[in-house]
């Protein structure tokens, strides 16, 4: 079923849009398929033409050597692959055609455009068109590889970005706001974000698209809110690879204090780096590598904490609920509880790449909605189970946690400390590996993550042209090259002032995710308005949030929520408990909490009085074009709906949840 499904749509595509499926080789036999009939009569000359016109994906390195003949791949040795290496960074073509016609039988696309000018100029007035970088952006134009597959889009959703958000910075809540704080907020979160990216499930499986972020808040909501969603979302994840470079070199001072941090600064850096030169599918197969480790370390953690909690260990005996007693609960009241939520949005962020990863998927109506459904676990056993039991075994007035000398400081890991309490001489070294592979995971998504949204940008007009380069292995060269300089940051490790350095580059992305669900679920509510007003069902959504426009609304009214508790705890926040802080000392303490919210107002308003953009209206809204067509679709789903039927109840459940 999962192959004809496929087929259907892969097929389906290429008639409605005469191309092939850019990204990898089954793209290219598609397209031979495509071109003789439905599903046969392959002419003789289909092959080598699949081969020839393959897109600039993996494969087209080597269809110059099956077609060409004579080309650099004919050569061997080591001359022959260095030619292709350095042949494969050229800039990918064959694709791209900027006279595509977008008009279909399916109605697939309302518009067709050619221009690749945004900006317009009409009667001596500048404005934003809208429609050039729709159409560029959610069409098979797209150069980037469709590598990643059913298994990298679930272990991404399950562990694709877990690290020191979780690992480290979730002491700082802990002494902040003590556990009962800290279980609320990671299950407020936790509900906030379970809405979000069922929202974010459904606006990719339709539109799977590069840059979701950006390119869902420009076609739904605002072109200049788009702009400021999709630099807010880069930036987030630009400042984050220096921090993370950073966490683990420090990690690295757990065995050996001695040893500099520049050595292993640059070797992270360089693995991160040859990662990512392997393109889409060495990013989903490193996370799928990389999260099958922290799966198997928080499954461990959660069975070890439990023994250590019951009694299991000489050294504590039984600890039950003590430190919720003594200590206590609770610590700074309300206001602590409140200090908890960025905290967590902080370590929750990350949640959301599975749906920017949805672009550079095959086929993303199969894959994306389990990878989604994925999502529940990671929130309940990552997060609450873990931060659950972190409360139960670790004080909050705990030395080690207030003595963290930044965000990155591994060595004030609640999980670490847990460990040790328990007189464990091994564990502790385990779990310190397990946080720096887990900072190479959360880098290497960082690089990712910024790459892509920038070159999403510059299809879109939004950013400089050169961002958008994307060579014939289907990388975005230049937006992965200027990651990795801002990521050379982490050379300042042993600075002095470091820590107010990375104090400020937290603080561009500490509130960056709650904007990006915020604008996603209400893209979501937007999106679901315009369909109405097209006289579309919902059955013809391939894949519906199972939270539907309530859900929502929840989502974005908890992300608000969020905002304005962040808001007020910023402008009063919490003193140390041996000064009261200074006036200079509060507002500093305000712009590291909220520096997202001036950026982000910043981008908004300036690109708004340069174009002159407005909101864009329900009836001016296109739901058509680059709606990804997954063909005879109401036949596929009423099939699988009997298939469904047939399975025993404990199946049903599982494949639900599942």
């Amino acid at each position: 079923m999962t192959g004809f499904d496929q087929d259907i749509e892969l097929d389906a595509y290429s008639h409605s849009h005469g191309l092939g499926i850019s990204g990898n080789g089954r793209g290219s036999r598609q397209r031979s398929i495509a071109e003789g009939s439905s599903f046969g009569g392959v002419s003789s000359s289909s092959p080598a033409k699949s081969f020839a016109d393959a897109s600039p994906g993996f494969s087209r390195a080597r269809s110059k050597s099956i077609v060409g003949g004579g080309g650099s791949g004919a050569r061997g040795g080591l001359q022959g692959t260095m030619s292709r290496f350095f042949d494969s960074f050229r800039r990918g073509d064959g694709t791209i055609n900027d006279n595509i016609d977008l008009d279909d039988d399916n109605n697939t696309s309302s518009h067709g455009y050619s221009s690749h000018s945004i900006s317009r100029n009409h009667g001596g007035m500048r404005y934003y068109d809208l429609r050039p970088g729709i159409s560029r952006t959610n069409t098979p134009s797209s150069l980037l590889a469709r590598e990643l597959k059913g298994r990298h889009l679930q272990m991404i959703a399950i562990g694709g970005s877990i690290g020191t958000g979780l690992f480290v910075a979730s002491g700082k809540s802990l002494s902040d706001g003590g556990p009962a704080s800290v279980l609320i907020a990671y299950v407020v979160i936790g509900v906030m974000l379970f809405c979000t990216i069922q929202a974010l499930g459904e606006l990719a499986v339709i539109f799977p698209v590069a840059g979701s972020f950006s390119a869902f808040s420009t076609r739904f909501l605002d072109p200049s809110w788009g702009f400021a969603m999709g630099w807010n979302y880069a930036l987030q994840w630009i400042v984050v690879l220096p921090l993370e470079v950073l966490a683990g070199a420090m990690t690295i001072g757990y065995w050996n204090k001695e040893l500099h941090r520049s050595i292993f600064v640059t070797m992270f850096l360089i693995v991160i780096f040859i990662i990512n030169l392997f393109g889409a599918k060495g990013y989903g197969e490193a996370e799928f590598i990389f999260a099958i480790i922290k799966v198997i370390a928080v499954v461990g953690f959660i069975l070890l904490g439990i023994v250590i909690n019951i009694g299991g260990t000489p050294t504590e005996g039984y600890i039950g609920g003590k430190y919720w007693t003594n200590p206590g609960a609770f610590h700074n009241g309300f206001k602590g509880l409140c200090s908890v939520f960025v905290s967590a949005a902080f370590a929750f962020a990350g949640t959301e790449l599975v749906g920017l990863a949805a672009a550079e998927t095959a086929n993303p109506r199969k894959s994306l909605p389990t990878a989604i459904k994925q999502v529940f676990w990671r929130i309940s056993l990552f997060y609450i189970v873990s931060m659950t039991l972190v409360g139960l075994l670790v004080p909050y007035n705990e030395p080690r946690l207030l003595s963290a000398k930044n965000v990155a400081d591994a060595s004030a890991s609640p999980f670490v400390i847990a460990i040790e309490a328990a007189g464990a001489t091994v564990l502790p070294s385990i779990m310190n590996g397990v946080i720096l592979i887990s900072v190479i995971s959360v880098g290497n998504s960082a690089v990712y993550g910024s790459s892509r949204t920038l070159a999403a940008l510059a299809e879109l007009g939004q950013a400089p042209s050169i961002l958008g380069y994307v060579d014939r292995r289907g990388r975005p060269v230049v937006a992965i090259l200027i990651t990795m300089f801002v990521g050379l940051l982490a050379y300042l490790a042993d600075v002095p002032s470091q820590r107010n350095i990375f104090d400020w580059l937290l603080a561009i992305s500490g509130l960056a995710s709650v904007f990006t669900w915020a604008s996603t679920c209400l893209a979501h509510i937007r999106l679901r308005k315009a369909w109405a007003y097209n006289n579309r069902s919902v059955q013809d959504i391939a894949f519906c949030a199972q939270g539907g426009v309530i859900g929502s609304w929840i989502g974005f009214f908890l992300n608000l929520l969020v905002l304005v508790l962040q808001i007020w705890v910023a402008i009063d926040p919490i003193d140390a408990e041996d000064k009261e802080m200074t006036a200079r000392e509060r507002v500093s303490s305000f712009f590291l909490s909220c520096l997202a919210i001036p950026v982000v107002l910043v981008f908004t308003i300036c690109h708004k009085l340069y174009y002159k953009t407005r909101v864009v209206r329900i009836e001016d809204m296109d739901v058509d074009t680059g709606r990804r067509d997954f063909g005879r679709l109401g036949i596929i789903k009423a099939q699988e709906k009997d298939e469904r039927m047939s399975w025993p109840r404990w199946k049903r459940v599982y494949r639900f949840m599942c």
